[in-house]
């Protein structure tokens, strides 16, 4: 049966087949392609259950406390964009404000010459929509969230779209803001980026709640796409820190071509329970990809992070480092997986899930895994749980440091590893510093 002649079942909370025809019926402009991706996807999640307790994909998880309920499929009236954290200098600036367009900078008129595009994805529906049809949603998702993979493609209003042509380099990060308020609110944010031959990007994606030391109940899914054509050079920089009582899901996808080079950092801190999965894809020889994370994880915070590196070529590469900080009684789940196809010889994978517990009442689950295919490669894995060398506090101490500084400085000093692996100084600096303000709440 066509997608377009499937019957609107009975779907989850707010999000329901009358819902689902009003947001359609939005979609004004949008091309006939795009509508019928999006009746399929709601096809999708109202076929597809709720995760359960027996699912291999949400091991460990407190599915039981999914809920859609209360979410509302029209947000309030936008807040605005007035965002307290500096980035430092950027190229240009997209921000979302409750899934609409608040504020745009355009890029230079020197970049803009040399063919950069910066703008949102109902624009690019309309200007650049062989682009977008291309590289949106192209990978299929595999780490078990395909249910709500599905709603945000059927409720997408807006996004970010960031073209980099063959051979340009961009020096300063390009900033994308995903703003939230309002108790009951769902956002769907999405960020796409395409950096073609020999080209060089940074782009930060920055999601947070206006209010989010209130307590609103607010639902984010979101998702962004990742292409580096062959030899571009693309930084990927994700802050989630939403409000307290946020569910969130956020579905990160890289595609890596011959000899190119693709890193993502995630940096988790908001939410009540939120899930992130990351699928990397390297396509051809010589393609590397750096999947990083950190992760502040406090009072009963659930953080749910699912990792997928597949290896699809010869002589490729793959790094992974997750660290997470666990206090109070907050959960933290790692389940990583490494696939290596038979032709994939050379391979060099790595994998690695740390965590430190600042409590005896946190949790902290790691499954690393591999599936190699290929008899000729080096692929290691990895995790490991423990708490502050009180060794290295007491050197610290013995130098006239107070206890609680000197806590503090192991603590940070174990993220800074991973953020050491950021070339922008001003960027690192803004993440150290959001990260000891909220370690510090």
């Amino acid at each position: 049966m066509p997608a377009s002649t499937l019957p609107l079942t009975a779907a989850t909370g707010a999000f329901t087949a009358e819902a689902f025809a009003a947001h359609l019926a939005s979609q004004t402009t949008a091309p006939a392609w795009w509508l019928e991706r999006k009746r399929a996807a709601f096809a999708r999640f109202a076929e597809l259950p709720m995760p359960a307790r027996g699912d291999e994909s949400w091991r460990f998880s407190s599915v039981g406390q999914l809920s859609l309920e209360g979410a509302a499929v029209v947000p309030p009236a936008a807040p605005g964009c007035d965002v307290p954290l500096d980035f430092g200098p950027s190229a240009a600036h997209l921000c979302f404000s409750n899934n609409q367009l608040a504020h745009r900078r355009h890029p230079a008129d020197a970049l803009a010459a040399q063919g950069v595009i910066v703008t949102t994805i109902a624009d690019a529906l309309v200007t650049h929509p062989e682009l977008l049809r291309r590289h949106f949603m192209a990978q299929p998702q595999k780490l078990g969230s395909e249910k709500f993979t599905a709603l945000h493609v059927a409720f997408l209003r807006d996004g970010a779209f960031v073209y980099v042509p063959r051979g340009v380099e961009i020096a300063d990060p390009i900033l994308i803001t995903h703003v939230m308020a309002g108790s009951g609110t769902a956002v769907f944010p999405h960020t796409l980026v395409v950096a073609e031959e020999n080209a060089k990007v940074t782009v930060v994606d920055y999601f947070v709640s206006t209010d989010r030391d209130s307590g609103a109940h607010q639902l984010a899914v979101g998702a962004n796409d990742l292409y580096a054509a062959h030899g571009a050079q693309l930084n990927y920089v994700a802050v989630q820190d939403w409000s307290r009582d946020t569910l969130s899901f956020q579905f990160n996808s890289t595609v890596t071509r011959r000899d190119a080079r693709n890193l993502s950092l995630n940096v988790h801190l908001g939410g009540r329970q939120a899930r992130h999965e990351s699928h990397s894809q390297l396509q051809a020889p010589g393609a590397h990809s750096e999947m990083l994370a950190l992760t502040v994880a406090r009072g009963s915070q659930e953080f749910d992070q699912r990792t997928l590196q597949m290896h699809q070529a010869p002589n490729t590469s793959s790094n992974l480092l997750y660290k997470n900080a666990l206090l109070d009684s907050s959960r933290t789940i790692f389940s990583g997986l490494i696939v290596v196809d038979p032709d994939a010889q050379k391979t060099d994978a790595y994998q690695s899930n740390r965590n430190l517990m600042l409590s005896d009442d946190a949790e902290a689950n790691s499954l690393p895994g591999l599936e190699i295919q290929a008899n000729d490669v080096r692929c290691t894995h990895g995790a490991t749980t423990a708490r502050i060398d009180p060794e290295q506090g007491f050197y610290l101490q013995a130098r006239g440091i107070d206890p609680r500084q000197a806590h503090e400085l192991l603590v940070f000093g174990f993220f800074e590893e991973v953020l050491n692996k950021l070339d922008n100084d001003a960027l690192h600096a803004a993440l150290s510093a959001l990260i000891q303000k909220r370690f510090h709440e």
